[in-house]
C-alpha cells in the first residue's frame, strides 16, 4: 500500500454529504433554549427536560453502526516478490486493512506478537497505527513512501516491489470516518482485528457470515489478480463492505463476552451502549446535542436518579455525563466546520449556544484550537484535525 502522508489533504471526500452522514440539529436553538450558557462547557439544563423516553432508541449500537461511512479513501493493490518488507507509517484517524489474495505475509505491531496474513482473512489496523508488512521476519523493510507506485486515479493505485521470488499479492486501504459516533465506535476497537472465512461457525448466523467472507474474498482475489475495465471499481467497494462487515463480526463476538467483567473489549463506551440504562442516554445527545441536557434530564431518560445515574455513567464510560456532552459536540463541530459550509457562529448556533464566545471557549478548551483555526484549515482544504 502506498499513501501520500498529505493524502487527505488534496483528495475529496467518498463519502455521503453531511444531509446524509449524521442527524442534524435545528438551525435555530430549540424552543425551550433561552437564556445564554452559564459556562463554556454546555448550554443550560433545562428545567423539566425532555419528555419520558422521548429519546429511548431501539439499537444504540446499531445507531453508531449506521455512521460508518468512510470518506478521505486510498485503496492498492500490490503485487510483492521475495524477499520484501514495507514499513507503513502512522495514519492518525484512519483505518488501515490488509487483504492478501496470494501467497502469504507477516504484520508486525509494536508490543505484539506478528500476526501471519493468508488468503480467506481480513486484517484492519483500526486506529492507524505504524506497523510493518513483510513475506518473512528477517527481510528487509522500505519505506512505504520510498516504493514506486502507478497512479490510477486519485484514490487507487498499484505497486510492483521485490527482489523476483515468490509472489504475494496484496489490497490495502486507509478510510477515514468523519461523523463523531463513528470515530467514538472505532476508538474502543482493538489494536488489531484479524477475521478469518475459515473458523469455525458456532451458529447459522455465523455460518452465513463465514460463507459471505469466504466468497467476498474470493471475488477480491479474481478481480485483483487479473485486472478488468473497471476492476478497482469492485475491489475498492468490496474493501468498503469488508471493513464494515469485520467491524461488525468483532462487534458481534463483543457482545458475546459482555459478561465477563475482565474482558477489557467489554468494559468502556461499548458496554456503556449496550447497557439499558446508559445506552439510550447515549444515543439522546447524539441524536440532539443541542438539547439543554442536564444531569436531571438525562437520568429521567435512564429512568435512575441522578445520583445513580451519574455513578452508573462515570463507571461504565469513565467520564461525567456533561463532560461526555460537551466532547460529543466539539466532535461534532469539528466535522461540520471541515466540511467548509457553515460559519462559527452556525455551528454554535446549531449545537445550542446563544453565544459565540462561549462556544469557541468550549471547543477550545476540549480540541486544542480555535474553531476559527479549523474552519479555515478546512478552506484551504485540509481536513485533518485532532479529535478530541
Amino acid at each position: 500500500m502506498t499513501i501520500d502522508p498529505h493524502f487527505m489533504l488534496d483528495r475529496p471526500a467518498m463519502g455521503p454529504k453531511r444531509s446524509d452522514r449524521c442527524y442534524t440539529p435545528p438551525m435555530t436553538p430549540p424552543s425551550h433554549s433561552t437564556k445564554t450558557p452559564k459556562s463554556a462547557a454546555a448550554p443550560p439544563a433545562s428545567p423539566t427536560g425532555p419528555p419520558e423516553g422521548a429519546f429511548a432508541p431501539a439499537d444504540p449500537l446499531g445507531e453508531a453502526l449506521h455512521f460508518l461511512r468512510m470518506e478521505g479513501v486510498v485503496y492498492s493493490r500490490s503485487e510483492l516478490t521475495a524477499p520484501w518488507g514495507l514499513d507503513l507509517p502512522p495514519l492518525p484517524d484512519c483505518v488501515l486493512f490488509h487483504v492478501v489474495t496470494a501467497g502469504e505475509c507477516w504484520l508486525e505491531t509494536e508490543g505484539e506478537e506478528p500476526r501471519r496474513l493468508r488468503p480467506g482473512e481480513f486484517t484492519l489496523v483500526p486506529h492507524g497505527e505504524g506497523h510493518r508488512i513483510r513475506d518473512t521476519l528477517d527481510s528487509p523493510l522500505d519505506h512505504l513512501f520510498d516504493v514506486p507506485r502507478e497512479e490510477y486515479g486519485p484514490h487507487y493505485e498499484v505497486i510492483r516491489h521485490g527482489g523476483g521470488g515468490a509472489l504475494t499479492r496484496l489490497v490495502c486501504g486507509a478510510v477515514r470516518f468523519g461523523h463523531p459516533a463513528a470515530r467514538e465506535l472505532v476508538a474502543h476497537l482493538p489494536r488489531v482485528i484479524q477475521i478469518s472465512s475459515w473458523d469455525a461457525a458456532a451458529t447459522p448466523q455465523a455460518a452465513a457470515q463465514r460463507d459471505w467472507l469466504q466468497s467476498t474474498l474470493r471475488l477480491m482475489a479474481a478481480e485483483s489478480g487479473a485486472p478488468r475495465p473497471g476492476g478497482e471499481t469492485v475491489v475498492t467497494r468490496l474493501a468498503d463492505i469488508l471493513v464494515i462487515q469485520s467491524i461488525r463480526a468483532w462487534l458481534e463476538d463483543a457482545r458475546s463476552r459482555e459478561k465477563d467483567e475482565e474482558d477489557a473489549a467489554a468494559v468502556g463506551w461499548l458496554r456503556a451502549i449496550h447497557d439499558e440504562r446508559i445506552g439510550p442516554t447515549l444515543l439522546a445527545m447524539q441524536r440532539d446535542p443541542a438539547h439543554d441536557w442536564s444531569v436531571a434530564s438525562l437520568a429521567r431518560v435512564a429512568r435512575l436518579s441522578r445520583s445513580a445515574f451519574a455513578a452508573r455513567f462515570r463507571a461504565l464510560v469513565g467520564e461525567g455525563p456533561l463532560a461526555y456532552l460537551t466532547r460529543w459536540r466539539m466532535n461534532t463541530a469539528v466535522t461540520w466546520l471541515e466540511e467548509g459550509d457553515t460559519t462559527v457562529g452556525e455551528v454554535a448556533e446549531r449545537l445550542g449556544y446563544r453565544s459565540e464566545a462561549a462556544f469557541g471557549r468550549a471547543f477550545k478548551r476540549v480540541v486544542g484550537e480555535s474553531p476559527g483555526r479549523v474552519k479555515r484549515r478546512a478552506g484551504s482544504g485540509d481536513h485533518h484535525s485532532q479529535m478530541p
